[in-house]
């Protein structure tokens, strides 16, 4: 019983292991004890010798080794594990205690790295294990999940707006602003920080002249705001200005949407030359644990920015727009109603 690593580090090794990110997700586990958490488990009515050791994600000791005569052909160590936003965290080398990442996919996923304390949020947002490296403490994120971003902009292909992502860069230079158009992209409720699942989907600011690239634009833009709401509740919970954040996923090949970033957030956008962090991040979990990579500094070299995008944008235009989007959310909120 357990997480789908468990289950293929069982079939590969025939160990039944789990890392402490993965653990932390399952509602059994106590991220500040390090440990299956025996009211929990009482709780749910799990015995705990159902459940999987819980090692660190990169793991010097190793989880175990493959069938030689196996599928591989060869003894191959399996050394690491970790959650998918954590493998992304670990992916862009943040490391040190307010390094954060945000993760563009369907949804969004933005990760503080909180250092060895276990934050507890005030503003909305989730306290997490980042990962432990071996024979070093846990480290703690703070995460904000995002429900729609990239199923934004594919709402936008099934409506027929556009026809494909790529346009959406072209359309929203096309025009100046949105022109008083907001869009709040609540599709399936809003996540972090509102947490309103009857929150719904909804365009408020359309005149007569409203054209389809200042929805498109408007679209983009909702992206952006969802994220500094996100920014903003992190600094609030953990004192720490973000002055850099990393970026991933299949939206951020998008340079409008980047930059559009960077001046929502007033913060440095850096997009890496890789952007399947999430899959990077288990190799460089992997390959520290057996000595590929002798330490960190060797995985921070590793890691090489593609571009960097700076504010072009004045603060007070940038908060002005920022602040019509909350009234933007307030009329989303609280909209579906149980028949």
């Amino acid at each position: 019983m357990g997480t789908v690593d468990a289950w293929l580090t069982y079939k590969l090794t025939g160990n039944h292991i789990t890392d402490v990110t993965n653990a932390s997700r399952t509602m059994l586990y106590n991220i500040r004890e390090l440990a299956w958490d025996h009211e929990l488990l009482e709780e749910f009515r799990v015995p705990e010798s159902l459940l999987p050791e819980v090692r660190p994600s990169s793991d010097g000791n190793y989880y175990g080794y493959t069938d030689p005569d196996g599928f591989l052909g060869a003894e191959v160590p399996v050394a690491g594990a970790l959650g998918d936003q954590q493998a992304a965290l670990f992916g862009q080398t943040c490391f040190d205690e307010g390094d954060a990442k945000n993760t563009y996919g369907t949804g969004s996923f933005y990760l503080m790295n909180t250092g060895e304390e276990a934050v507890e949020s005030e503003h909305g947002l989730l306290t997490t294990v980042a990962f432990q490296m071996s024979g070093e403490p846990v480290q703690y994120a703070l995460e904000g999940s995002i429900f729609a971003t990239g199923a934004a902009i594919e709402w936008l292909e099934d409506v027929d707006l556009i026809e494909d992502p790529a346009e959406t860069a072209k359309l929203a230079s096309s025009v100046d602003s949105t022109d008083g158009v907001y869009m709040v992209p609540a599709f399936t409720g809003l996540g972090a920080p509102h947490w309103d699942g009857r929150a719904r989907g909804t365009i408020v600011g359309m005149t007569r002249g409203t054209r389809r690239e200042h929805i498109v634009r408007a679209t983009l833009e909702s992206i952006a705001y969802q994220t500094r709401d996100i920014a903003e509740a992190m600094e609030a919970d953990s004192g720490v200005e973000t002055t850099s954040l990393r970026v991933d996923g299949g939206a951020v090949k998008n340079n409008f949407l980047c930059q559009l970033q960077a001046d929502i957030i007033q913060t440095d956008i850096a997009r890496p030359e890789v952007d399947e962090t999430t899959a990077l991040g288990a190799a460089y979990a992997a390959g520290l644990a057996v000595g590929y990579w002798d330490d960190i500094d060797g995985l921070r070299s590793n890691w090489q920015v593609d571009r960097e995008f700076a504010p072009e944008m004045d603060r007070p235009d940038a908060d002005a727009m920022y602040g019509r989007w909350d009234d933007a959310v307030s009329r989303s909120l609280d909209w579906a109603r149980e028949e």
